[in-house]
């Protein structure tokens, strides 16, 4: 269980920074991926790596195909002098919360977080079979998009959505990401052939590589550090079954209680970056996080328009800190998940300085 969602102290995105995501950056290694975006966020508050309290990064060995490989990403962080730093074999969303703990703590009062991924390697669609149940699941090596286009039968059943409706969310998703100079796919997308039935093409994520970066602060070096920061007013995140077999595909009770844990029911968001990777999931999601259509979804494209895994995820959270951070915004939702048919989610809630 994740402990309190609302800090004693209060922290906030000063800085986020991503790359331009593509299919392939075959003549970068991770370390060149990240580090223009590393200076990007560090020249963003006029920090410096020494100014660092802590440093944490979000990525997967199984990516890279090698062990400990997030050891050689910190050559782009420079970790010496020593540092104070962790790692999560998770999204990068997942980095950011073990960040916000560290400050709490009140054992430092920056934090860089990052994270990275690059999937253009391999077959990423057989690489997620991993995570699944080693004994029962796995051996059948059903990947992502079958284990994504059950849950898109069962919200078709159950009456929830239908095609053309799915349809309309990847239209949607990819035309609001022309105003992104980051995104992978923009604009008009053709809907394409079916990848498993019900699922085309237009309705999975598109496969690249992508790295994205966060700064946090807390208390007073907060103002020192942004004009307009994006506070964090309340993050958590929670976990379901392992088990695919004893789980409603159609609903996500773990991204209702981390929103609620989060504080996302007190008051409404003007906005909501979702990590749905497939346009059934963002049905889900809605319906779970209590979203009505005076919200804006995914104004950044979302991960349909740009899906680097393991840092997807914390892209949500920086891309609705930068709404705010430019006055866009002045409540919202960040979510990021994990795991098949969005096993395991996290909810955070941002607000800008009152006006």
């Amino acid at each position: 269980m994740a402990p309190a969602a609302h800090g004693a102290r209060d922290v906030a995105i000063v800085a986020f920074g991503q790359s331009d995501h593509r299919r392939t950056t075959d003549e970068l290694s991770e370390v060149e991926l990240l580090m223009p975006v590393l200076h990007e966020v560090l020249a963003a508050t006029g920090l410096k790596t020494g100014d660092i309290g802590f440093t944490c990064s979000g990525s997967s060995d199984y990516l890279a195909g090698r062990a400990f490989s997030f050891t050689m990403a910190l050559d782009g962080v420079g970790a010496w002098p020593p540092i104070s730093e962790s790692h999560v074999e998770m999204d990068g969303a997942w980095a950011l919360y073990e960040a916000w703990v560290k400050l709490q703590t009140g054992e430092c009062d920056t934090a860089l977080v990052y994270s990275y991924g690059k999937s253009s390697p391999g077959s990423v669609r057989d690489v997620l079979t991993r995570q699944l149940d080693p004994y029962y699941v796995a051996p059948l090596w059903p990947d992502s998009v079958a284990l994504a286009a059950l849950q898109a039968r069962a919200l078709i059943d159950a009456g929830d959505t239908d095609e053309p409706a799915l349809a309309g969310v990847a239209a949607r998703s990819r035309t609001a990401a022309r105003t992104n100079p980051h995104a992978q796919l923009r604009g008009s997308v053709p809907h394409g052939d079916y990848v498993v039935h019900p699922l085309r093409t237009g309705d999975c994520p598109p496969v690249g590589d992508g790295v994205a970066a966060v700064v946090l602060a807390a208390g007073e070096r907060v103002r020192e550090l942004c004009e307009r920061p994006a506070w964090i007013r309340g993050i958590d995140h929670r976990i379901e079954a392992h088990g695919l077999g004893v789980r409603d595909l159609t609903d996500s009770p773990s991204a209702r209680l981390a929103a609620e844990r989060a504080g996302a029911f007190e008051r409404p968001v003007d906005t909501a970056e979702l990590h749905a990777p497939f346009t059934s999931q963002e049905v889900v999601l809605r319906k779970a996080l209590r979203l009505d259509e005076r919200v804006t979804v995914n104004p950044s494209g979302g991960a349909l328009a740009a899906n680097p895994v393991m840092a997807a995820g914390l892209i949500r959270l920086g891309e609705a800190a930068a709404r705010i951070h430019r006055g866009a915004s002045e409540r919202a939702l960040a979510h990021a998940t994990s795991g098949p048919c969005l096993q395991q989610n996290l909810v955070a809630v941002l607000e800008g300085d009152p006006r």
